[in-house]
C-alpha cells in the first residue's frame, strides 16, 4: 500500500501542471531544465521536469554531441544508492502497467530469454544519437522518436487530444509508435511490466547497480528454507533467494513479505557493528 502510494503522489506531483492540461502547451520555465529521475516525457502538457533519457540524446544529437555529465551523474548517483528502487517506487509509466496487470485475468510469465533485450535497448539508446546521423551532422533523439510508450501516452495522445490541428502531422513513424503503446498496453493485462522487463533503457541503466548498490536485499542463508514462497511472489519471475538483486529486481519488495523465516530483508548493505574493545579479565 506504501508502495502504490508513493507511485500515485509522483505521477501526480511530476504531471500537475495543470495550465498544460486546459491550453494544450509544453511549461518551459525554469524547472524544465531540471530531470527526473524516471521516464516522464518533456512534451507532456502536465510534466514540470525533463525525462533523463530524453535529455540524454537530445543532447547527444546535437552538432556539440554534448555527452551530459549531469543527468549521468544524476542516475549513477540514485543507481549506486538503490538501484532500480526508482523503477518500482517512483516511475509513472510503471505504476501505469501495475495498474493494468492488477485486472482479473490469467496471467503469463515473460520468457526469460527476452530478459536480454534491455542491456542492448539501454547501449542503442547511448549509442546511436551520437553514431548515426545525418548529413548535415545531427542526430535524433531515436528511443524518444520511434519507440517510447511512456511518451506516447503522456505527449502525443495527449497533445492531439488537446490540439486537433496537430493531427494532420501524424505520419508513418507515430502509428508505429501508437501500436507500440497499444501492445504493450494488451500484454500488460497478462504479464507484469511487459516494457520494463523487454525495453526499457533507463531501467536496464539502473538495473546494472542492483547487485551492488548501497541499500539492496539481502539473504541470510541460515534462516532460507528454501520454500520458494519468495519467488512464487515476486511479479518479475525471479527467484530471490538465489538472485535477490537481479538486473530485472525493481525493489517491490513482496518476497520480504511473504518469507515466512524472515531470511529476506532489504536495507543498508554495510553492516555496522558496534566499536568494541577489550577490557580483559
Amino acid at each position: 500500500m506504501k508502495r502504490r502510494l508513493m507511485q500515485l503522489v509522483t505521477s501526480i506531483l511530476a504531471n500537475s501542471y495543470l495550465t498544460g492540461f486546459f491550453r494544450g502547451h509544453i511549461y518551459r520555465g525554469p524547472l524544465k531544465a531540471l530531470c527526473v529521475p524516471f521516464l516522464n516525457c518533456y512534451s507532456c502538457p502536465g510534466a514540470w521536469g525533463t525525462c533523463p533519457m530524453g535529455a540524454f540524446q537530445a543532447l547527444a544529437a546535437g552538432f556539440s554531441q554534448t555527452l551530459s555529465f549531469y543527468i549521468m551523474g544524476l542516475l549513477t548517483t540514485l543507481g549506486a544508492l538503490g538501484g532500480r528502487l526508482v523503477c518500482g517506487w517512483l516511475c509513472p509509466f510503471g505504476f501505469f502497467q501495475e495498474l493494468l496487470y492488477a485486472y482479473r485475468s490469467k496471467k503469463w510469465r515473460l520468457p526469460r530469454w527476452l530478459k536480454i533485450l534491455p542491456p542492448f535497448v539501454l547501449a542503442l539508446t547511448l549509442a546511436l544519437p551520437f553514431l548515426w546521423r545525418s548529413g548535415v551532422g545531427m542526430g535524433q533523439p531515436y528511443f524518444c522518436r520511434f519507440i517510447c510508450p511512456a511518451g506516447t501516452l503522456e505527449a502525443g495522445l495527449t497533445l492531439l487530444i488537446l490540439r486537433p490541428q496537430l493531427r494532420t502531422l501524424v505520419g508513418p513513424t507515430f502509428l508505429i509508435k501508437v501500436a507500440i503503446l497499444v501492445m504493450l498496453i494488451l500484454l500488460g493485462v497478462f504479464i507484469w511490466r511487459p516494457f520494463c522487463q523487454t525495453l526499457c533503457p533507463l531501467g536496464a541503466f539502473y538495473g546494472l547497480f542492483n547487485n551492488k548498490s548501497f541499500w539492496r536485499l539481502k539473504v541470510k542463508e541460515s534462516r532460507c528454507i528454501k520454500c520458494q514462497a519468495c519467488s512464487r511472489s515476486c511479479p518479475a519471475g525471479l527467484v530471490p533467494f538465489i538472485e535477490a538483486n537481479a538486473s530485472g529486481c525493481v525493489r517491490c519488495l513482496q518476497c520480504t513479505k511473504v518469507c515466512p523465516t524472515g531470511a529476506l530483508t532489504f536495507g543498508c548493505a554495510v553492516d555496522y557493528a558496534p566499536f568494541r574493545t577489550e577490557t580483559g579479565g
